[in-house]
C-alpha cells in the first residue's frame, strides 16, 4: 500500500484511490506510556520557573562542558533555580554557566562532603557561589556514598533532573531512576 506524500497531494489531488491509509485500533497504553505522556505534559505546561537539578560525570570533554555551561546559563537567565553538587566536570560547567548569568540567587551547590575535601581548583570556583552548602557529616564516608546522599537531597528540592552520563555511570543512572520513581521530570543525555 502506498502512503501519500506532499507531491501526491499537490500533483494528483483527485487520484486518491491508492493513497488510502489503513486505520488500526490503538493499543492500550501501558504504565510506562502513561508516565511518558505525563512527563511530556509537565514539560509543555511551563507554569513559570522550576527548580532543576543538574547531575553529571566528572569525565567530560571540553565541548560537552561548553554545551552544559550554555544550558545552565540559559536556565538561570530565564529565572529557573539550579541545584548541583561538587565542582568538577559537569558540575563545574553548570556553576560557570549559572554564575555567568549573573543571578547568584539562582544557584545552589550542595557538596557531598566538606569544602576542604574538594580539589583546590574546585575550591576557587566554589568561592564564587553565594549559596554553598556543605555536608561535613559525610566526610567519613567514601565519596560514592556521600554523593548518593547528596543527590537524594538535591532531588528532594527540585521538579526536574538534567543529567549527563555514560551508559556505565552507575550512580548517575541510579539517581535518574530514583527521580523518576518520585515522579520528577528526567532529561538524561548519554555522552557515549
Amino acid at each position: 500500500m502506498k502512503l501519500p506524500n506532499q507531491a501526491d497531494s499537490v500533483f494528483n489531488p483527485k487520484d486518491t484511490r491508492d493513497l488510502r491509509v489503513p486505520v488500526l485500533d490503538a493499543p492500550t497504553k501501558s504504565v510506562s506510556d502513561l508516565d511518558y505522556l505525563s512527563e511530556l505534559l509537565a514539560i509543555q505546561q511551563s507554569d513559570g520557573p522550576k527548580n532543576l537539578g543538574f547531575f553529571g560525570t566528572r569525565n567530560m570533554g571540553v565541548t560537552h562542558q561548553k554545551l552544559v555551561e550554555i544550558l545552565a546559563y540559559a536556565y538561570a537567565s530565564t529565572g529557573n533555580h539550579i541545584y548541583t553538587s561538587g565542582a568538577t566536570g559537569t558540575n563545574a560547567a553548570v556553576i560557570k554557566g549559572a554564575l555567568r548569568a549573573n543571578c547568584p540567587d539562582k544557584l545552589t551547590v550542595l557538596l557531598p562532603q566538606s569544602l576542604s575535601k574538594q580539589p583546590y581548583e574546585s575550591q576557587e570556583l566554589l568561592s564564587q557561589v553565594a549559596n554553598l552548602q556543605e555536608m561535613p557529616q559525610n566526610d567519613h564516608l567514601p565519596l560514592m556514598e556521600a554523593s548518593r546522599i547528596c543527590n537524594r537531597k538535591i532531588i528532594s528540592h527540585i521538579q526536574q533532573v538534567v543529567c549527563f552520563a555514560f551508559h556505565d555511570s552507575r550512580l548517575l543512572l541510579e539517581t535518574c531512576q530514583e527521580a523518576k520513581e518520585m515522579k520528577k521530570i528526567v532529561t538524561l543525555f548519554y555522552l557515549d
